[in-house]
């Protein structure tokens, strides 16, 4: 029997906080086991504010699709079950050194990325996929937060897959009219 290991590894972004993560994954013949989360190895890799996940969520996302960007009042560590996605990222807390910096990840099964609050969070589905979030507070109709339209041009996202603002199976209406970073300035008095 073939047995393969990949240990758990943490690489900052360049967003201050965002962490991208590859989890501990044992394969063998039959095969893979991922350690999704363990509490007394992400507690050297998560913010002392982050004591417990209050709500976990999957969403099934079809191939092309895109959803967010946003960034409630929740720090969130993300992933794919299953599939595979272009997850963009993009720091909109005004009082941060790197406000308005861009980073993007290919999640694939065994990629984290922990989401610090105020850190909006987006992916498009590269491929029919389930992607997986942990929320360190309950979502709630009116919580506090940020959210940006995914295809505002002073972030220069270059999505994989053409986005077609008029097909709403690709993007919902509330996420192309969400504000730009310009108008999100403005309403923070930046």
């Amino acid at each position: 029997m073939s047995l393969h290991i990949d240990n758990f590894e943490v690489k900052d972004s360049n967003i201050d906080g965002l962490k991208i993560i590859s989890v501990k994954m044992v394969t063998d013949d039959r095969g893979t086991v991922r350690e999704l989360f363990r509490g007394s190895v992400y507690s050297e890799v998560l913010p002392d504010t982050v004591t417990r996940w209050k709500q976990i969520n999957l969403t099934k996302t079809k191939k092309g699709a895109v959803r967010g960007l946003h960034g409630e009042a929740m720090s969130k560590l993300v992933t794919v079950a299953y599939g595979s996605v272009f997850g963009v990222y993009v720091d909109t807390r005004p009082d941060s050194k790197s406000f308005g910096a861009v980073q993007t990840v290919h999640i694939t099964p065994g990629v984290q990325v922990f989401v610090p609050q105020g850190v909006c969070n987006g992916f498009q589905a590269l491929e029919d996929t389930e992607y997986l979030y942990f929320f360190d507070n309950e979502w709630m109709p009116g919580m506090s937060g940020t959210a940006l339209c995914p295809l505002d041009p002073e972030l220069d996202i270059k999505w994989p897959i053409q986005i077609d603002i008029s097909d709403l199976n690709q993007i919902s209406e509330k996420d192309s009219k969400a504000p730009t970073l310009k108008e999100l300035r403005k309403i923070m008095g930046m």
